[in-house]
């Protein structure tokens, strides 16, 4: 009796010292985000530091988001008000988000870099598309890396773009993601 009492302390013991063995969401809130427009008459770049992320790795689940207004860069400030009001009409659509759960298995306890696919909901321009993303995840310590680079078409998220400047956008724009999450602090 004295010792199934006792082995009922420790394991409680151990499960309160010993937080580090308990599940951890990751997140990050400064991840980069760019893209690329290359049409024949001109090319469009613009960058953010505003994407925002989070992991859970036990789930192999995560979601990130986006304020589509937090691009800067662009080739001149009517390029950058024409973006936000007039194709992607950011005061209707704010945010882009990419929600989903990686394919592969990943043991989110071993570092090293891992080819990873992540298949979920891309949301922009308030049309939601199922879409499959090629990346790459460098675990590290308590840090994990993601990188990510995929094209999309406008046609896909009903962004029209007027004929008198369709020599100037591209059909398909590339995107390239970058984030370092952290174990989130509760």
């Amino acid at each position: 009796m004295h010792f199934i009492l006792l082995f009922h302390i420790l394991r409680c013991i151990n499960f309160i010292a010993l937080p580090s063995l308990q599940p951890t969401v990751y997140s990050c809130d400064n991840g980069h985000a760019r893209f690329i427009s290359y049409a024949p008459l001109e090319t469009i770049e613009a960058k953010s530091n505003e994407l925002k992320g989070a992991l859970d790795p036990v789930n192999r689940t995560f979601l990130f988001t986006l304020n589509v207004n937090s691009f800067r860069g662009f080739n001149s400030g009517l390029q950058q008000e024409h973006f936000n009001e007039n194709y992607l009409e950011a005061a209707k659509y704010p945010k882009a988000t990419f929600k989903g759960k990686f394919i592969e298995d990943i043991d989110f306890t071993q570092d090293g870099v891992y080819e990873v696919r992540a298949k979920g909901i891309l949301s922009l321009h308030g049309v939601e598309q199922e879409r499959i993303l090629k990346g790459t995840l460098d675990i590290g310590g308590e840090d994990i890396k993601i990188k990510s680079q995929f094209t999309i078409l406008l046609e896909d998220h009903n962004i029209k773009i007027p004929r008198v400047v369709y020599q100037k956008i591209a059909p398909e724009i590339t995107v390239t993601i970058e984030a370092m999450l952290k174990p989130m602090k509760e």
